[in-house]
C-alpha cells in the first residue's frame, strides 16, 4: 500500500509541471476563422519577462492565393512586410487568469486592436479577443494548441 501511495505522489509531482505548462499560452496555436471555421494560420506565442508576443509561422492559403502575402493595409512599420514571420500579438501580461493590456494586428485589414486572451480547456484552447475601447466592442476567436 505504501508503495502505491509513493508511486502516486511521485507521478503527481512529475505531472504537475506539464499541467502548468499547458495552462500557459506559450506554444504553437492554430487560428481558426470565426466566420468560416477554416484554419487561417499557425501562430507561435512566446513569453519573455512576463510579456507575451505572437508571430505568424505559417498561413493556410488556397492554391490560387498568394502564398507569401504582404501586409499592404498595415499603417505602421509592418506595411508591405511579409505576413509570415510578422509579430501580430504583443504586450500581453498576466492579469489573474487571463492575459491583458496588449495589442493584436489583423493582417487582413491592417488594423491594430487592443487584445486580451485566456487559456481554456486545460490549455487545449486559447480565447483571443480583439477590441476597440472596451472588450465588449470586439470579437473573439478560439485558437487550438498544436504542441
Amino acid at each position: 500500500m505504501r508503495t502505491l501511495i509513493k508511486a502516486s505522489l511521485i507521478a503527481a509531482v512529475l505531472a504537475s509541471p506539464l499541467a502548468l505548462a499547458q495552462e500557459s499560452p506559450a506554444g504553437l496555436w492554430k487560428s481558426v476563422d470565426d466566420a468560416s471555421g477554416k484554419p487561417t494560420a499557425l501562430i507561435r506565442i512566446s513569453e519573455e519577462g512576463g510579456v507575451l508576443q505572437g508571430k505568424i509561422e505559417k498561413l493556410f492559403r488556397a492554391p490560387q492565393e498568394d502564398q507569401n502575402p504582404k501586409c499592404v493595409l498595415c499603417e505602421d512599420a509592418r506595411k508591405d512586410q511579409p505576413i509570415v514571420g510578422m509579430t501580430i500579438l504583443s504586450g500581453l501580461k498576466k492579469d489573474g487568469k487571463q492575459y491583458d493590456g496588449g495589442e493584436i494586428l489583423d493582417p487582413k485589414n491592417g488594423k491594430v486592436y487592443k487584445s486580451k486572451l485566456s487559456v481554456r480547456e486545460g490549455g487545449k484552447k486559447l480565447e483571443v479577443r480583439g477590441y476597440i475601447g472596451v472588450p465588449m466592442l470586439g470579437r473573439s476567436q478560439i485558437w487550438l494548441r498544436q504542441e
